[in-house]
Order: C-alpha cells, then structure tokens, then sequence
C-alpha cells in the first residue's frame, strides 16, 4: 500500500487576494470621494451628482458609517435639487428627472429627514409622468 503524499499548506496570499473586505479602507475611500470637488472625477459626475450622493451614502449605511458624513449639508443639497415640478434634478440647475427624484427619496429616507422635502409635490410630479400604459417617462420632455 501507497502512503499518501503530504500536504503542503496553502502559500499565504496577498492582502488583495484574501477575498477580506476591508471595511475601514471602503469607509476612508468613500468620505474621500465624497469631499473632494478638485478632481477630475467629481467634475465629469457632476450632472448625476445625486446618484452618486445615494449610492455613497448607501455604501457608509451598509458599513455602518452614515454618522461620518455631512448629513445636514447633504440634506441641503436635495432640498435645494427639488423642483417647483415636484421632481429633483442631479444637480443644481438640473432639470428634473424621475431617476433623480427616486435617489432624493431615498437619499432623505437614509438621513431619516424626508419631512424636509415637498412629498406632495413629489408624488404629484411621480404620478404625472405615468403613461396610459402604466410605465413611466423619465421626464416631462
């Protein structure tokens, strides 16, 4: 009978290829991102500035960091997006879009702030962009 050969243990592997996520270097990464207007990236996002808002901020929840950002100046910053229409536009001076209007709710349903924003005029511009169909335009154009 054969004995059985032994068994090397596994190499170490690298800090990237460990398959870890490292919680604290996606935390730093994400406030970085999120204060830094200087870059060329923050620049070029500029007309889908409130997804970008929403999926940050859903990425700190989900690393149980939301307490690290600006929440009051984020507030504000949806706020100041709602249009007279009811919907919110991606940025300032943006025109109001139904994908835009979704991150805002959600944007203030995360901050636990939605009373700052016009829900009335919110559903009222929502419900108007609903075709005979029942899908959705994504604006009033």
């Amino acid at each position: 009978m054969m004995e059985a050969a032994p068994v090397a243990p596994p190499a170490p592997k690298a800090e990237h290829e460990s398959g870890a996520l490292f919680l604290e270097k996606h935390r730093a990464y994400v406030k970085r991102v999120s204060e830094d207007s200087e870059s060329y990236e923050f620049a070029v996002s500029e007309h889908l500035r409130m997804s970008g808002v929403y999926w940050g901020l859903s990425a700190m929840y989900l690393l149980g960091a939301l307490a690290d950002m600006d929440t009051e100046f984020i507030a504000k910053f949806v706020v100041s997006c709602q249009h007279e229409s009811g919907g919110f536009g991606g940025n300032l001076h943006h025109d109001a879009h139904l994908l835009y209007t979704l991150s805002a709710v959600q944007i203030m349903l995360l901050l636990d702030k939605l009373e700052q924003i016009d829900a009335e005029r919110a559903v009222s511009y929502i419900s108007g962009l609903q075709q005979p169909d029942g899908s959705f335009a994504g604006d009033e154009w």
